[in-house]
C-alpha cells in the first residue's frame, strides 16, 4: 500500500485565517439578529407590512386572486407564496394568512376568508386544505399602482423571480391595522386604529406640516380595536403618541340586567386579544376557588351575533362589588404600545406624527414615480399619435410610398426619410391597416390625442410643483375614506381611578363566626335581635358533623383586622373580605383567607384602625406569660402571616390588647382568679420574643383572657363561663399588684358555672354577642346583666344545652342604625 499523502496545494496554509471564537460568535449573532429584525419581525414604516404579510399579497396578486376573483384554497396560496417568496416553511405563511383574515385580529382584515378561520374563544384555523380565500377589496388599495415602477423591486430568494420591497400603500396600514412581532432584544406592538381618523389626520400633517402629536389627537382620538370595549383614560394615550411607548388600559364593555329578584352582569365586548373562553374559565375559577363571592352561574351566551357573557349574581349579592373584583381581575386588560418598526431599514421608536411623516414621504415618493411612469407612458402616446396624425394628412403620399416598397423594413425607412418619422412612428403606420384612414378614425385620433396633451400637461404640473404632489396625495386618501371609513367601535371612559371594595360596601357592623374546622363567614349584627338575658338564642350557623364554634368576634365592615392564632401567628385581614352569608349557612373555607395550618385557630382580633402614635400589643398566653411589643412593628403583615410572639412547649396564645404604655392589665383564668397590674412592669420587646410571667398559676388552671384598663376607667369587668352564666363587676373592685401573682377571686367556678371563657370591659350602653360550640347564638344589651361584687357566681346569659358550652364572647357598640333599628322594634 502506498503511504505517500495526497497532494496538497501549496497554498493551503496562506488560505487559513485565525479569528477569535469571541469575535466571530458576536458578528454571526449580530447578522442573526439583523436578519431576524429586518426580514422576519418588524414591520416597514411605509405598508406597515412585514415581509411574510407582503409575500402574501403580492403572491396574490401575481395569481389573481383579487376581491373579484372566486376564492382559491389557502393551501394553494400557501404554495404559492412559499416557493416563489417565502421560503420558511407553510405554517407560518399560513398563520399570517389567517390572521389577516380575522375580523377579530385585524381592524380591516386584508384578507377574505371562506371557512373557519379560528374564533375569539381561541380556536385555531381549520387545516389550510379546508379553508378558501382572495384578497379583500381594501388589500388592493395596497398595491394599487405597484406595476408603474412605484417601489422598488428585488429578487426572490432563488434569483427567478423578483418582488417589491414595499408596497405601495394607498392608507397608512400601519396605523390602521396596527403590527406586533417579537425580534432579537425589542419588539413592536403596534395598535390598530379607525381608518377615517388617520386619513383625517394624515391630510392635517400635509396641510400643517409645523403641527404637533397634540393637534394630530384632534383626529386620532386613540386606538381603535375590532373588538371594540373602552379605552380608560386620556392621558395614557397621550404619552404613546407623544413618546412611542405607552400602556393603554382597555376595559370590557358590560351592563346589569335585573329580573327583579336577582342582578345578571351582561359583558358585550371584549378587551383587545382576549381570549373569550380562557376568561369565562378564570372567572369559573375564581369563583370556585371563593376569591369571587356572589355570583351563583356564568354562561356564554355568544352567537354570531356578538359576545354575551351572562353572570348572574346572588339575591343578597352586592352588585358594585362584584363589578369591582371583575374590573380588577378579569374584566381590564393593558396594551403596551410599542410603535417600533422599520425606517429605511433600520428599527426605530416613532411617535404619532413620526409614523405619519414617514408615510407622507413613502407616498410622495410613489405618487411621483408614479407620474413619472405615466408621464413617460403618454409622452409615448402622444409621439405615435402625432406620427398617425401626419400620416392622415398625407395618406395618398403614405400609401403610395408603402406600396411602392419592397418591403416592410424598406417602407419604413421610405417614410422616416419622407416625412420624418422616428422609428417608432414609421414602425406604428407600417402596422396600420386601412380602416384607420377614415374620417371617423382620424376624429378619434384627434381626441386621443388631445387627451393624451392634456394628460402629459397635468402630469408635469404635478411633477413640476411639490403642492400639486401633495394635493393628489390628499384627493387620493379622501377617496379611500369615502370607500371604507367606518364608525369608531372603541369607546372612552374617564379614569376614576383605583375603586377599592371598601368604598362600595356599606359600613355596617358584623358578627363574624370561625370553627375548629375553619370556616369562616360573616353576618349583619342586626340580623340577631336583641334579647333577654338567660334565653337559648337562635342558630348563628350550620355545623358539620364533628365541627364547633372556635371563636366569634364583632367587627365593622370597614375595619383592618389583625388576627392572631393560638401557634402565635399574625395574619391581616379587611372585614369586607370575609364571605357575607346568612345565619344559618355553614361559611367558607378560611384556608380561602387565611393561611392557617392544621390545628391552628384565631384566638384574639385586633382593630388596626385603632393604633395611634406609641401604642403596643400586648398579649397573654395560656401559661400566663405576658408580652409587650410597639404596634408598629406589625404594621407590615405578609399573606402568609408573621411571627407574633415566640412560645414554650405547650404554651399557647390566648389574648390581645392595644395598650398605651400608661395602662392596667387584667389578666383572668380559667379558675375565676383574677390579677391587675402596671403594664410597665411587662418590658417592651420585639415580635419574636417570649416575654415575661404575667400570673401564677395553681395546677390545672390557664389563662382565659386579657384586658386593658385606665387608672381612672369606670366600666366594669364582664366574666363569661363555659356554662353560660356570667356577671359584671366595677373594675374598681380589682385592686393593683404586682406582677406575678396568683390574684384575687373573680368569679366562682363551680359545677354550675363551669370554667371561665372570656372576660373585657363593658359599658353600659354596650351589647354583648355569645355563642356556643352547637352554634346558637344570642345578641342581648349588657345592662341585662346584674353588676356585682368580686367572688359572686354570676348570673344565667345564655341557656346551653347539655353537651354544648361557650365559645367565645364578644363586646360591641351598636352604630346609630342598630339603635335606630332596635328603637322601632321597640315600639
Amino acid at each position: 500500500m502506498s503511504s505517500e499523502s495526497p497532494d496538497v496545494p501549496d497554498d493551503v496554509a496562506d488560505r487559513v485565517k485565525n479569528v477569535r471564537v469571541d469575535e466571530e460568535m458576536e458578528q454571526s449573532y449580530i447578522d442573526y439578529a439583523m436578519s431576524v429584525i429586518a426580514g422576519r419581525a418588524l414591520p416597514d414604516v411605509r405598508d406597515g407590512l412585514k415581509p411574510v404579510h407582503r409575500r402574501i399579497l403580492y403572491a396574490m396578486h401575481e395569481s389573481g386572486v383579487t376581491s373579484g376573483s372566486s376564492h382559491r384554497k389557502s393551501s394553494n396560496i400557501v404554495g404559492d407564496t412559499m416557493g416563489d417568496y417565502h421560503p420558511h416553511g407553510d405554517s407560518p405563511i399560513y398563520d399570517a394568512l389567517v390572521r389577516m383574515a380575522q375580523d377579530f385580529s385585524m381592524r380591516y382584515p386584508l384578507v377574505d376568508g371562506q371557512g373557519n378561520f379560528g374564533s375569539v374563544d381561541g380556536d385555531p384555523a381549520a387545516a389550510m386544505r379546508y379553508t378558501e380565500a382572495r384578497m379583500a377589496p381594501i388589500a388592493e388599495e395596497l398595491l394599487t399602482d405597484i406595476e408603474k415602477d412605484t417601489v422598488d423591486f428585488q429578487a426572490n430568494y432563488d434569483d427567478r423571480l423578483t418582488e417589491p420591497t414595499v408596497l405601495p400603500s394607498a392608507f397608512p396600514n400601519l396605523l390602521v391595522n396596527g403590527s406586533s412581532g417579537i425580534a432579537v432584544g425589542m419588539s413592536t406592538n403596534v395598535p390598530p386604529h379607525n381608518l377615517g381618523e388617520v386619513i383625517d389626520a394624515t391630510v392635517h400633517l400635509i396641510d400643517n406640516p409645523d403641527c404637533t402629536v397634540l393637534d394630530l389627537m384632534d383626529h386620532v382620538k386613540g386606538p381603535d380595536f375590532p373588538t371594540a370595549a373602552n379605552i380608560v383614560g386620556r392621558s395614557d394615550v397621550k404619552q404613546a403618541y407623544q413618546t412611542g411607548r405607552g400602556r393603554v388600559r382597555m376595559r370590557a364593555e358590560y351592563h346589569v340586567e335585573s329580573d327583579g329578584r336577582k342582578d345578571s352582569i351582561v359583558i358585550t365586548e371584549l378587551p383587545y386579544q382576549q381570549n373569550k373562553s380562557k376568561l369565562v374559565e378564570r372567572i369559573a375559577e375564581d369563583v370556585k376557588d371563593g376569591k369571587l363571592e356572589g355570583i351563583t352561574d356564568l354562561r356564554d351566551e355568544s352567537d354570531r351575533n356578538g359576545v354575551r357573557v351572562v353572570i348572574d349574581l346572588k339575591q343578597k349579592a352586592n352588585t358594585d362589588v362584584v363589578e369591582n373584583r371583575l374590573l380588577e381581575s378579569h374584566l381590564e386588560k393593558t396594551f403596551s404600545v410599542i410603535n417600533l418598526a422599520l425606517v429605511d431599514g433600520e428599527p426605530k421608536v416613532l411617535t404619532l406624527k413620526e409614523m405619519l411623516a414617514e408615510y407622507v414621504s413613502h407616498r410622495k415618493a410613489v405618487v411621483r414615480r408614479r407620474s413619472e411612469h405615466d408621464l413617460a407612458e403618454a409622452e409615448d402616446r402622444a409621439h405615435i399619435l402625432e406620427g398617425r396624425l401626419k400620416a392622415l394628412e398625407n395618406a395618398d403620399e403614405v400609401v403610395d410610398l408603402i406600396q411602392d416598397a419592397e418591403d416592410r423594413d424598406d417602407a419604413k425607412e421610405v417614410l422616416k426619410s419622407a416625412f420624418d418619422f422616428s422609428q417608432e412612428q414609421a414602425d406604428h403606420i407600417v402596422r396600420m391597416q386601412l380602416g384607420s384612414l377614415t374620417s371617423m378614425e382620424a376624429a378619434e385620433i384627434e381626441s386621443e390625442y388631445d387627451d393624451v396633451t392634456a394628460r402629459i400637461e397635468r402630469l408635469e404640473e404635478i411633477l413640476g410643483s411639490e403642492q400639486e404632489l401633495l394635493d393628489v396625495i390628499k384627493d387620493e386618501l379622501q377617496e379611500i375614506k369615502s370607500e371604507y371609513a367606518d364608525e369608531r367601535r372603541t369607546s372612552f371612559i374617564e379614569d376614576t381611578g383605583t375603586v377599592d371594595d371598601e368604598d362600595l360596601i356599606p359600613e355596617e357592623d358584623v358578627v363574624v363566626v370561625l370553627t375548629e374546622d375553619d370556616y369562616i363567614k360573616r353576618v349583619p349584627a342586626e340580623t340577631f335581635d336583641p334579647q333577654h338575658r338567660g334565653g337559648k338564642g337562635i342558630i348563628g350557623t350550620d355545623l358539620k358533623d364533628g365541627d364547633r364554634v372556635s371563636t366569634v368576634f364583632t367587627a365593622s365592615t370597614h375595619d383592618y383586622l389583625l388576627c392572631f392564632t393560638n401557634q402565635g401567628q399574625v395574619y391581616q385581614l379587611k372585614t369586607y373580605q370575609i364571605p357575607e352569608m346568612s345565619r344559618t349557612a355553614r361559611g367558607t373555607s378560611a384556608v380561602n383567607l387565611l393561611d392557617l395550618d392544621d390545628g391552628e385557630e384565631v384566638t384574639a382580633i385586633v382593630n388596626t384602625d385603632d393604633f395611634e402614635d406609641e401604642e403596643y400589643l400586648t398579649m397573654v398566653t395560656r401559661n400566663g406569660t405576658a408580652k409587650r411589643t410597639p404596634a408598629t412593628e406589625y404594621e407590615s403583615v405578609l399573606s402568609t402571616g408573621i411571627i407574633g410572639i415566640s412560645l414554650g412547649d405547650d404554651d399557647e396564645l390566648v389574648d390581645v390588647e392595644v395598650t398605651d404604655g400608661s395602662m392596667d392589665l387584667v389578666i383572668g383564668t380559667e379558675h375565676g382568679m383574677t390579677i391587675r397590674f402596671d403594664e410597665a412592669e411587662v418590658r417592651s420587646t420585639g415580635r419574636a420574643t417570649k416575654g415575661v410571667n404575667g400570673v401564677k398559676l395553681r395546677d390545672g388552671d390557664a389563662v382565659a383572657g386579657l384586658v386593658a384598663a385606665s387608672e381612672d376607667d369606670d366600666r366594669a369587668l364582664l366574666t363569661v363561663t363555659e356554662n353560660g352564666y356570667g356577671k359584671r363587676t366595677h373594675l374598681t373592685e380589682y385592686r393593683p399588684q404586682s406582677r406575678y401573682g396568683f390574684g384575687l377571686v373573680d368569679i366562682k367556678t363551680e359545677d354550675r358555672n363551669g370554667d371561665v371563657v372570656s372576660i373585657d370591659t363593658v359599658a353600659a350602653d354596650d351589647n354583648l354577642v355569645v355563642m356556643s360550640e352547637a352554634g346558637q347564638i344570642i345578641r342581648m344589651p349588657v345592662d341585662e346583666i346584674s353588676t356585682v361584687g368580686r367572688n359572686t357566681k354570676g348570673v344565667k346569659i345564655m341557656q346551653v344545652e347539655s353537651g354544648d358550652e361557650v365559645a367565645g364572647v364578644d363586646v360591641y357598640s351598636p352604630t346609630e342604625t342598630d339603635d335606630a333599628d332596635d328603637e322601632a322594634e321597640d315600639e
